[in-house]
């Protein structure tokens, strides 16, 4: 609901600005999508596809993942609020298509229309919670935990078999998204595999007992 209510406002009540300023763009799977410097002056929601948004330690190479962007997601809410350079890697894991407009444009917006303002600090919000979730559940839960909760997360409501966003992501990048490393979510799925949980079809995670899996749950 939320993303298509994103896509919704834009293209219904900023028809004008997007006809004038927006650009349809489209990246290949693997593909960075635009840098820091750009994004100073870029903003863009993501219409198909899913983006990786990470950051790098470059003196070990060790990714942390922040998020994935899917359809009606907006980035880079950070840079259109305080201005300053946001230093995230933004990667295309799907054929991607972004509409991007002048960061300017969208700050206009801001001010203008209340119903975007409201959806926008929305938006904020529960990224911010998204982010304190991380934090937490690094601090309080064991890895396995935190992997069965990405999992559960990402259950897909209309096939309680199949997972949305993660289904086909590699250990390296699920680790990735519950910071630890790619041997140590191998076991963990290994594990998961042996108790009769989920099985891997063509690298694709599928749920084989929603409810065996959601009972190994941390009590919250």
């Amino acid at each position: 609901m939320q993303a298509k209510t994103s896509l919704d406002i834009i293209q219904n009540t900023f028809q004008t600005d997007i006809a004038k300023h927006g650009k349809l763009q489209e990246f290949s799977k693997g593909e960075v999508i635009f840098s820091a410097e750009e994004m100073m002056k870029k903003f863009f929601f993501v219409f198909t596809g899913r983006i990786k948004v990470s950051q790098l330690n470059f003196l070990d190479g060790k990714e942390q993942i922040l998020k994935i962007l899917a359809k009606g997601d907006m980035y880079d809410t950070i840079t259109l609020l305080d201005g300053k350079i946001h230093n995230n890697i933004l990667l295309a894991l799907d054929k991607v298509q972004v509409l991007v407009l002048p960061i300017e444009v969208i700050r206009k917006w801001i001010t203008s229309n209340s119903r975007f303002n409201t959806y926008l600090f929305s938006y904020v919000s529960q990224q911010f919670r998204d982010i304190e979730e991380l934090a937490l559940d690094m601090s309080f839960y064991r890895t396995s935990e935190r992997l069965i909760k990405l999992i559960s997360k990402n259950i897909d409501e209309n096939d309680l078999s199949k997972l949305h966003l993660i289904h086909d992501l590699s250990h390296e990048d699920l680790a990735s998204l519950i910071g630890t490393v790619r041997k140590v979510v191998n076991r963990h799925i290994q594990n998961l595999k042996d108790d009769g949980l989920i099985e891997i079809n063509h690298k694709n995670i599928k749920i084989k007992d929603k409810q065996k899996l959601l009972d190994r749950l941390p009590i919250m």
